[in-house]
């Protein structure tokens, strides 16, 4: 696999690098809040230029003395962005004009032997203001506005010109897609943490402290797995801040763009009714699913036995009776593999097909042991013809003979027969009535 060259985004808070990274990436990936530490991980993003592939790197903001609780690890991410990059963009506020801690910056990155550009950020109109950034000491000042997009294609340019260049690959991204999904504080960052082996995604005891969708690629065994950590999402009505309503958003787009969901779950808090709203978004979603039960070291020391805590998720959960369930420890790393295992296999029946003439057969049986019955009336419904109409979630369509709705204990009935038939553990199904009209 070829290794893209990597370009930092460096600067002290609010200067605008998440929404210089938002430009260049297209879509709103960083969450953009006018405090400082608004974006406290290390935020990856695959992207290209004039058909030059690299890989993009948004960090919170960079302070060399700090005693806020979360800036300061914000600051160690950073940190660990300029090592990892091999070319780094100094993002300033032109508008702020030359500050303190903009030198004190400057003066770390030059010892780290990286090369550097510097983005001037917030000039809209003369090229001027841009000019005191020179004393920085770096070749290459250029000034931009990453809101309006003025000057980000002239540093992208000159960004590139300094990197070798990989072209844009035009093969499909093979990368199994996971999103984290959970209740703040359940242990999404530990998790991610484990697979990567790093801390990546900040781990601290206040409930929130990832914001970001954060995509991290783990390769394992020859297969690449794309892990989404998602910002834990709240309860609409606490949702007092931009930055958490955003990040609901946020987790929301990641179910989206995820081929299956990793819905963590507390076992030493048991099931709450915020994991049911989090499993309803990855049901609406239409995505396969696993629950995932985090710190069951803890929860098997008080005497906590699986099938009873089964038996609690099928009873809090049963909109997602079909999901997988695997028992793990983000803190120890029990049950790692088990979940990737569960998740490639959710996917996989997610993608299951049946030929039309095998689905009409497994109707006609289905309909000799319990014949269709009709949601209102005394109507004799018949199924006529049945089919296959996608894939992830498989989705089949049925045409009647009346036009009514069938039964939904027949439209159960229906998908558990199927789930039986196909082996769907793991995914949702939709089933679809079309109706002869009279």
């Amino acid at each position: 696999m070829v290794t893209l060259p990597r370009i930092a985004l460096v600067g002290r808070p609010n200067v605008g690098k998440s929404t210089l990274f938002n430009r260049i990436c297209g879509h709103r990936k960083a969450i953009i809040d006018s405090r400082p530490g608004s974006t406290r991980d290390r935020n990856y993003a695959q992207t290209s230029w004039q058909g030059a592939a690299f890989e993009l790197i948004d960090t919170g903001g960079l302070l060399l003395e700090t005693d806020d609780p979360l800036l300061g690890p914000a600051s160690d991410q950073a940190e660990r962005a300029i090592a990892e990059a091999d070319l780094l963009l100094l993002v300033v506020d032109g508008r702020a004009g030359l500050m303190p801690d903009d030198a004190a910056i400057a003066q770390r990155l030059r010892k780290s032997g990286k090369r550097v550009i510097v983005a001037v950020n917030k000039i809209e109109g003369s090229d001027e203001v841009a000019g005191e950034f020179a004393r920085l000491g770096f070749e290459r000042v250029l000034p931009l506005s990453a809101e309006h997009g003025l000057g980000v294609g002239d540093l992208l340019d000159a960004a590139l010109a300094l990197l070798p260049r990989v072209e844009e690959s035009e093969e499909k991204d093979s990368s199994l897609k996971l999103a984290i999904v959970g209740r703040p504080n359940v242990g999404k960052s530990s998790l991610l943490n484990r697979f990567i082996g790093e801390e990546r995604a900040l781990v601290s005891a206040i409930p929130g402290t990832t914001r970001d969708a954060v995509d991290s690629l783990l390769e394992k065994g020859g297969k690449r797995y794309l892990f989404v950590d998602t910002a834990g999402i709240r309860r609409s009505r606490l949702l007092k801040e931009n930055v958490d309503h955003v990040s609901v958003v946020l987790a929301r787009r990641a179910l989206e763009r995820a081929d299956v969901a990793l819905l963590l779950i507390d076992a030493t808090e048991g099931v709450r009714e915020m994991d049911a709203t989090i499993g309803g978004y990855a049901l609406e979603a239409g995505r396969p699913t696993v629950i995932v039960v985090n710190k069951w070291d803890e929860a098997d020391a008080r005497g906590l036995k699986q099938k009873t805590f089964r038996e609690e998720l099928r009873d809090r959960l049963k909109f997602l009776a079909w999901a997988r369930i695997v028992f793990i420890s983000a803190k120890t790393g029990h049950g790692l593999s088990a979940l990737l295992a569960a998740a490639e296999k959710a996917v996989a029946a997610g993608r299951t097909r049946i030929t039309t003439g095998q689905f009409n057969r497994f109707l006609a049986e289905a309909a000799r042991r319990f014949p269709p019955k009709a949601m209102k009336g005394n109507h004799q419904v018949k199924i006529l013809f049945g089919t296959q109409v996608g894939i992830s979630p498989p989705t089949y369509a049925l045409s009647l003979n009346h036009p009514v709705d069938l039964h939904f204990s027949y439209r159960r009935y229906l998908e558990n027969q199927l789930r039986e038939t196909l082996d769907l553990e793991g995914t949702p199904v939709v089933i679809k009535v079309r109706t002869r009209k009279h």
